[in-house]
């Protein structure tokens, strides 16, 4: 008998501690229930009268409770007095707390996302390191191109999210720390864009992003990772960890430059024709078997009719633009296309 005893109230003490363990709003509103619920059975039971159903004493509790006072039931004993009282003091004081820690854990939630401080828990979406101009544009244009998108942004130097829209969840924090990694819900990412931070020179900008890089594959080693070098010495390391594409934005600036002073005004053209090609991709496709033994000039005549812009032959290492028009095509080949 004494162990039965002893068991149970082991059992409860396990409760007790597990009900202290849950979010503050559920507790609160749970031992309001359960006094609205006692206090409407108490009704019933001392006035079966006035209220016939415990339905009817619950429904005066609920009403008593949030000092709303229909006056449509209320006793008239002073039994039934005593335990309107009693309900006043105790469940009107855990109702209105409820409502309070409510609207307050309402507000530091919304605080959280706006801070950066909340968990992401969707799939298939986005990540993006660093705030900066190229991430802005690339946000923008996701956005712009996918309404159904989302993009977690990593940073460290913003105070608050850049975006009101839902579409951007926000996240304070060094990208390379775990614990950061698991808020954006790295596990169930579908890409990974790391940019170089602007604020640290040009070296240490890269070993920054190679050390996010390395922490992003070490979690998720599926992750699709798009990296941007600034030294061509750190591309090499950038691709040992791991990097799926490698964007050498001072390579290509370099380049426009170059083609701006070749031929004067070549970099208006350029960036028209990249904007021209929002909504179309610019991208590496496979060779079909059919296609196979056919020239460029046959290919590209067939491809263009379905709306596919043929642009030149990757093979092996080598990519080729505009190739000779008799260059066949063979099944490892690659073609660079332009297609919506």
């Amino acid at each position: 008998m004494i162990r039965e005893l002893l068991k149970g109230t082991i059992d409860l003490v396990h409760i007790y501690h597990r009900f202290l363990q849950w979010p503050l709003v559920f507790r609160i509103l749970i031992i309001a229930l359960f006094l609205i619920l006692t206090f409407g059975a108490a009704a019933h039971m001392v006035e079966p009268r006035t209220f016939p159903t415990i339905f009817d004493g619950v429904w005066w509790a609920i009403i008593t409770a949030s000092t709303v006072g229909y006056g449509d039931l209320y006793p008239s004993s002073t039994e039934g007095r005593v335990i309107g009282i009693l309900l006043i003091l105790a469940g009107a004081g855990f109702l209105s707390t409820y409502f309070i820690t409510l609207a307050s854990t309402a507000v530091t939630t919304q605080n959280a996302f706006l801070e950066g401080k909340a968990t992401y828990s969707g799939k298939d979406h986005i990540i993006i390191i660093g705030w900066n101009e190229r991430s802005r544009e690339i946000i923008d244009q996701l956005i712009s191109l996918d309404r159904q998108c989302f993009v977690i942004l990593i940073d460290d130097t913003l105070k608050e999210n850049p975006y009101k829209n839902h579409h951007v969840h926000f996240i304070k924090g060094k990208a390379y720390n775990d614990k950061v990694l698991k808020q954006a819900n790295i596990h169930h990412a579908s890409k990974g864009i790391i940019t170089s931070d602007q604020n640290q020179n040009e070296e240490h900008a890269d070993m920054n992003s190679i050390l996010t890089l390395l922490a992003m594959k070490g979690m998720q080693p599926n992750l699709y990772c798009v990296v941007e070098i600034l030294t061509k010495e750190q591309v090499a390391n950038a691709s040992r960890a791991g990097a799926d594409e490698i964007i050498q934005s001072n390579k290509q600036t370099s380049y426009v430059v170059m083609n701006s002073i070749i031929s004067q005004g070549m970099s208006k053209t350029i960036l028209k024709l990249l904007n021209h090609l929002r909504g179309n991709n610019l991208k590496l496709i496979s060779t079909s078997p059919e296609w196979c033994g056919k020239s460029f000039q046959e290919l590209s005549a067939f491809l263009l009719e379905k709306n596919i812009i043929l642009l030149g032959i990757k093979k092996g290492e080598f990519t080729g633009v505009n190739p000779p028009l008799g260059t066949v095509i063979h099944e490892d080949d690659e073609l660079l296309v332009i297609s919506n």
